[in-house]
């Protein structure tokens, strides 16, 4: 590691999914100025462009491209893009993700319910890592970042399809990070209390959240920020001999939605 520029990522190219909002925005925007080229994806082109004018209008480097990490065909033509745009790929941050919310009553959601969340959550992840790693073994540097979620631990009603899709990807991770490392790329996740987003607002009541706090050593809720620095974290070299761990960004607690 370069002890004088550890979080410095001037030459790498980074890929985030559901870029155009909320934590992956603020993902975004933390490598774009730590000096890498980012590639924001999202199933909204127009809200991948806004967040790329954004890092540009700062003086960063980005492009957008729209992603729908529902079909294989997108996450395939999202690497081929990356590749085509700034030659490779080095960073890659699965954030798009679904689910959640206390809103998974078992006795009235569907299979198909749950493969829509399994497909995001977890097989996205999986196939984008499988696509992007050859670009990383060749280029020599390689971080791989999924967020997960605090669901993947905590125990919540209605929320047995999100929570376990969750702890699937931490256990991915893990295992991955075996089959990775050999190549020189790591794989890591980060796990997200709850965090002031457009998705936590729609569920948040001044009653739910004094709960959360109530179990939280430091007494606030997450902002995107607190997020981004923990993917900055494993995206940069300071982090190059962490592997197949899950950092929980929570303010010392657990919130839960009970």
């Amino acid at each position: 590691m370069n002890t004088e520029s550890p979080f410095d990522l001037t030459g790498k190219v980074a890929v985030v999914t559901g870029g155009g909002d909320g934590i992956g925005k603020g993902a975004c925007e933390i490598l774009a100025a730590a000096g890498a080229s980012v590639v924001v994806s999202d199933l909204s082109a127009e809200k991948a462009q806004a967040t790329a004018d954004g890092i540009v209008k700062a003086g960063g480097k980005a492009t957008a491209t729209a992603c729908n990490v529902l079909e294989e065909q997108d996450l395939k033509a999202l690497i081929d893009f990356a590749v085509k745009i700034y030659g490779t790929v080095n960073i890659l941050v699965n954030n798009a993700g679904l689910g959640g919310g206390g809103r998974e009553n078992p006795f009235k959601i569907d299979r198909a319910y749950v493969e829509r969340i399994y497909a995001i959550n977890v097989f996205a992840p999986w196939q984008l890592s499988k696509l992007a790693a050859p670009h990383m073994q060749e280029s020599g540097y390689g971080s791989i970042i999924n967020i997960t979620s605090m669901s993947s631990i905590n125990n919540d009603p209605n929320m047995a399809i999100y929570g376990s899709s969750k702890a699937a990807l931490n256990h991915m991770a893990s295992n991955l990070a075996f089959d990775y490392g050999p190549l020189g790329i790591r794989v890591n996740n980060v796990g997200p209390g709850a965090t002031r987003t457009r998705a936590l607002a729609s569920v948040l009541t001044p009653e739910i959240e004094a709960k959360m706090l109530a179990h939280t050593p430091i007494k606030r809720l997450g902002e995107v920020t607190d997020i981004a620095g923990a993917v900055l974290y494993f995206a940069a070299p300071v982090s190059e001999w962490v592997s197949g761990q899950v950092l929980m960004v929570n303010g010392g607690g657990v919130q839960t939605l009970d």
